[in-house]
């Protein structure tokens, strides 16, 4: 197992878990801190982590990268760059130890966070969900062990044992979008809405993620009798196979396409995948017609054509 530990409270709750679990057998655990390069107290940040695991006896994997840097290269925020590049050196870090398990310290907090987030910006039923407690990293299994517990629980158990971890200043900047939902949006609503407001978020989640898990079930069947023919650059769907499906399975579906081919997803939003689920209703007659759209380029370069009942996604890099 590879344990993802800043040296904040949650992730050194996790560790020392974890390391106290850990009673013998041939498992290794492992721990990866990435220095971020944003604050000037990251050094002592990363000194405190590997001061930590020489005391447990577990070796120390570290990496950096400069977000801010890349997120001006890549035009996006620091939030996502910081996210992107974290989680790029957890999977090259679980790929060159071998490790089977990559651990992450999200808590339940980090949950009501993450669906607020999601409501306020605009998501569909899958975002609702919010983090999923597993998914794939690279060729290892991402684990979140820790998201049915409270942050407040986490803290209380270092207490206890008397273990110190370091105060991350950047968590309390409001300029983040997070820590504004952390610090001003999430109380607001506690105050003057619903006390447990983070609860029902939690609720609201798990009941999305089964509402979700019965349409990925959908959406499988689907894909398996519609999808003709697919490799990297090219899929072929037969628009026969969907007649009379709603248009919510036929996005989904057309997501699950996206993801299967390792296609941008970043630029694909609601008005892109309604227009894209749109073209799968356009029959033969329609193809015909002076007004229907049966040939669209979408983002990522991946070009749209319906014709003789197929719609054709294929994209040129």
């Amino acid at each position: 197992m590879l344990a993802a530990v800043s040296g904040g409270a949650d992730s050194v709750a996790l560790l020392r878990a974890v390391a106290a679990l850990k009673t013998g057998g041939a498992g290794r655990l492992c721990v990866a801190h990435f220095n971020h390069k944003l604050r000037d107290e990251a050094e002592d940040d990363e000194r405190f982590v590997v001061a930590l695991c020489k005391q447990l006896g577990l070796s120390c994997e570290t990496g950096f990268g400069h977000v801010a840097q890349l997120a001006a290269d890549a035009s996006e925020g620091i939030e996502p760059a910081a996210r992107r590049a974290r989680y790029e050196f957890l999977k090259e870090t679980a790929g060159r130890l071998g490790a089977r398990f990559v651990l992450t310290a999200h808590t339940a907090d980090d949950q009501a966070e993450t669906i607020l987030h999601r409501i306020v910006r605009g998501t569909g039923i899958a975002g609702l969900a919010g983090m999923s407690r597993t998914r794939r990293l690279g060729h290892a299994t991402l684990l979140r062990p820790l998201l049915s517990v409270r942050r407040r629980e986490l803290e209380e158990y270092l207490r206890d044992i008397g273990q110190p971890f370091r105060e991350d200043s950047s968590n309390a900047d409001r300029r983040f979008t997070r820590n504004r939902i952390r610090h001003e949006l999430l109380p607001l609503l506690g105050r003057q809405y619903n006390s447990a407001v983070a609860d029902a978020l939690l609720r609201l989640g798990s009941l999305a993620a089964d509402v979700q898990g019965v349409i990925d079930e959908l959406v499988d069947q689907l894909h398996q009798r519609a999808v003709k023919f697919e490799n990297k650059s090219a899929v072929e769907i037969d628009t026969a196979q969907l007649a009379g499906q709603p248009p919510h399975l036929l996005r989904e579906l057309l997501a699950l396409v996206w993801r299967r081919q390792s296609w941008p997803m970043r630029s694909m939003g609601f008005v892109q995948w309604d227009q894209l689920a749109r073209m799968l209703l356009i029959s033969d007659a329609d193809c015909s017609s002076s007004t229907a759209v049966n040939k669209q380029i979408f983002p990522g370069n991946v070009q749209a054509e319906i014709r003789n009942g197929i719609l054709r996604l294929m994209r040129s890099e």
